[in-house]
């Protein structure tokens, strides 16, 4: 990236490239935690997910600062070997499962559940179920709707008459607010259960997606960036615990990453569709309003899945 110089590169080197090296993180590490915790799985991948909202917000601060003391290019080059150390350090930290290291979930001292690290279905069996595809469909639409919010909610708050600077602090709310949101769900999941967490989360981001068919002010669109933070956040973390409750953790790892690509499937289409819609329409209501039909779709199948294993 510190040395592009034609379209084409951008597309290739940090489409696919900076792509394929992204999508490990949440499968590798959340299936890692998802072994590592039982007890409090949901509030640890809450944490894990936080400081995914945390840099978010604060890297991109401290990105536009090296460009400009020291231009793009450079500054690339300082991202990558910032990385490699990163990456370098964790992966000689991080280990599959405590079983590896001869310890038990949770730091427990008894060996009553040993047999959970193993137990669950394998994803050629889970392939077979409806619930795994309810659970595709589903973060399909999840997806779907969280990309298209957070690439077009800024054109369309100032279609409305905000500020440009008023309009971006939209996403910063969503941003900040969704660090709130997968820790309390986190925690929330753990207490009821992560499927139920799920579904409460489809019913904050019910209230969201209305009040954005609506909202045409300044403090609504603040209100509505309050409130669907709580669910963005929520989304991006139940998803694994989720899955360890349904499906077990024998194949966690592949399942969550068969379901986590549908949701990203659903996440390069949603805003090209809605883009396309505004551009026929030039308005966004309808697109929005998609967007909630989809929402209702995804909450009606998941209301369908019940779990197949034990984790």
């Amino acid at each position: 990236m510190s040395s592009i110089g034609a379209g084409w590169q951008l597309y290739v080197f940090y489409g696919l490239f900076v792509g394929v090296g992204m999508s490990t993180h949440d499968i590798v590490t959340l299936s890692t935690v998802a072994r590592w915790y039982r007890r409090k799985r949901g509030l640890m991948t809450g944490l894990v997910k936080a400081g995914t909202g945390t840099g978010q917000f604060t890297v991109p601060l401290i990105v536009s600062s090296l460009i400009l003391a020291y231009g793009y290019r450079n500054a690339y080059i300082m991202i990558g070997a910032a990385i490699i150390v990163v990456y370098v350090l964790a992966s000689r930290l991080l280990r599959r499962s405590p079983e590896e290291m001869g310890l038990r979930p949770d730091g427990e001292s008894n060996a009553a559940n040993d047999h959970l690290s193993s137990a669950g279905l394998t994803l050629e069996q889970a392939v077979r179920t409806r619930q795994f595809w309810f659970c595709c469909v589903s973060y399909f639409c999840v997806i779907f709707g969280t990309m298209t919010i957070l690439v077009h909610v800024v054109p369309h708050a100032s279609d409305i008459g905000m500020v440009d600077t008023h309009a971006a602090a939209v996403v910063s709310i969503i941003g900040l607010v969704s660090v709130a949101g997968r820790v309390t769900m986190g925690n929330a999941g753990d207490r009821i259960g992560s499927r139920k967490t799920f579904l409460l989360c489809f019913g904050v981001l019910f209230v969201a997606l209305t009040l954005l068919q609506i909202a045409d002010r300044a403090w609504m669109m603040f209100a509505f960036g309050i409130i669907y933070g709580f669910a963005h956040g929520g989304f991006y973390t139940v998803l694994s615990p989720t899955v360890a409750e349904l499906f077990g953790l024998k194949a966690h790892g592949a399942i969550f990453g068969v379901i986590y690509f549908w949701g990203t499937l659903g996440g390069a289409v949603g805003p090209v569709v809605a883009g396309r819609i505004f551009d026929v329409q030039q308005s966004y209501d309808t697109a929005f309003l998609l967007l909630l039909v989809l929402a209702f779709l995804a909450w009606l199948l998941m209301l369908r899945v019940r779990p197949l294993a034990v984790a």
